[in-house]
């Protein structure tokens, strides 16, 4: 369905901005998904496991094999977490911190890029939207009988 509806301008904006960030990501032999896990652990303290995927909306299957390459390249730590025994926290490495700042400064040249094109207004009424259709999907305003 190509005609304009929002669902289609969303999907191909998130598709088009996925793969520009993955062509990018190519160059640090790295993905989007490792970059958007590596800035979704807190630098200082760690994140736990269990809320990172929540976090991200990811799955945890998806979550689990993504921190396993990151493991394997020596970007994350596993610990247990001291404050639950059956936790586990995840800590970046200094080359993991190295390649989180690499990822951020590419997501921050992308905003002022953007920025950049549109007037204050225009980004107020896009977050306004954007906004609203959240808070749509979450009060469960689709599809009910």
């Amino acid at each position: 369905m190509k005609e304009a509806t929002i669902d289609y301008a969303l999907r191909a904006t998130w598709q088009a901005v996925a793969r520009m960030y993955n062509e990018e990501a190519k160059n640090f032999d790295s993905t989007m998904a490792v970059g958007f896990t590596l800035l979704s652990i807190d630098p200082k303290v760690g994140t736990p496991s269990t809320s990172l995927g929540p976090k991200m909306g990811m799955e945890a299957t998806s979550l689990s094999r993504i921190l396993k390459s990151m493991e394997k390249k020596g970007l994350i730590l596993r610990k247990p977490n001291p404050n639950d025994g059956r936790g586990v926290l995840i800590y970046l490495t200094d080359f993991g911190l190295e390649k989180r700042n690499d990822s951020k400064s590419r997501v921050i040249q992308f905003n002022e890029a953007v920025q950049n094109e549109l007037s204050e207004e225009k980004l107020t009424t896009f977050f306004e939207v954007t906004d609203t259709i959240n808070k749509l999907i979450s009060d469960k305003k689709f599809f009910t009988k």
